[in-house]
């Protein structure tokens, strides 16, 4: 199956990126800086939305007066310095990417995650030489709950969704790939609580970057 490798569409958090740990604490942070106190359910419910979708539901469920576009720069700004001074990528990644570059595979981002944070996190662990492009969820004006954002993707690459892989460690977005006509590799991070659910409709399931093999 992988010789019909042609493009390879990557998610950033939680799959080039160890950064699920920055991300569990933030929709609490974001709140208390604002001195309200967080429901216990806020964790589950942020994680399948993008960022415009929470800067509404923080203004729906929370009160909070900012608009959606002054609730995202303050969580950005809580975040920024994680990814630009801190978070490293998942071991193993760097050796897939050259041997992708090296066949001639052309590979692109597709992130919930805001532009300014992922270029630096890349920028400074030297992989943003490897992308032909980055797409965020924002850009594409939908969640990972669509399929957009991997259409997008794949006619940036050039490449149809049956000789495209999508590489994602989140069960709902890796659901929402498979079932649009991509190949799935499915990508472990201990943030993900359906693993079973991932790994039985990954066509191939990694437990680490090192057990991809050519």
């Amino acid at each position: 199956m992988k010789n019909q490798l042609k493009g390879a569409i990557f998610d950033a958090d939680g799959t080039l990126l160890d950064s699920m740990y920055l991300w569990d604490t933030l929709g609490n942070a974001y709140l208390n800086s604002r001195g309200i106190t967080p429901r216990a359910d806020l964790n589950a419910v942020l994680e399948t939305l993008s960022l415009p979708e929470a800067a509404e539901y923080f203004r729906a469920k929370y009160g909070v007066k900012e608009s959606a576009e002054e609730i995202i720069r303050g969580i950005n700004r809580i975040i920024f310095c994680g990814y630009r001074d801190t978070v490293p990528l998942k071991p193993g990644v760097v050796k897939v990417l050259n041997s992708f570059s090296h066949m001639g595979i052309p590979m692109c981002v597709a992130t919930s995650t805001d532009r300014p944070l992922i270029e630096a996190a890349f920028a400074r662990n030297g992989i943003l030489k490897y992308f032909q492009k980055i797409i965020t969820c924002t850009e594409a004006g939908t969640s990972k709950r669509e399929s957009k954002i991997y259409f997008l993707a794949a006619d940036t690459l050039g490449t149809s969704p049956e000789d495209t892989w999508v590489f994602e460690d989140a069960y709902f977005a890796a659901q929402t790939a498979k079932n649009a006509g991509f190949h799935l590799a499915g990508i472990l991070d201990p943030s993900e609580k359906n693993q079973e659910k991932l790994a039985e409709i990954s066509d191939i399931y990694l437990h680490s970057w090192d057990e991809w093999e050519e």
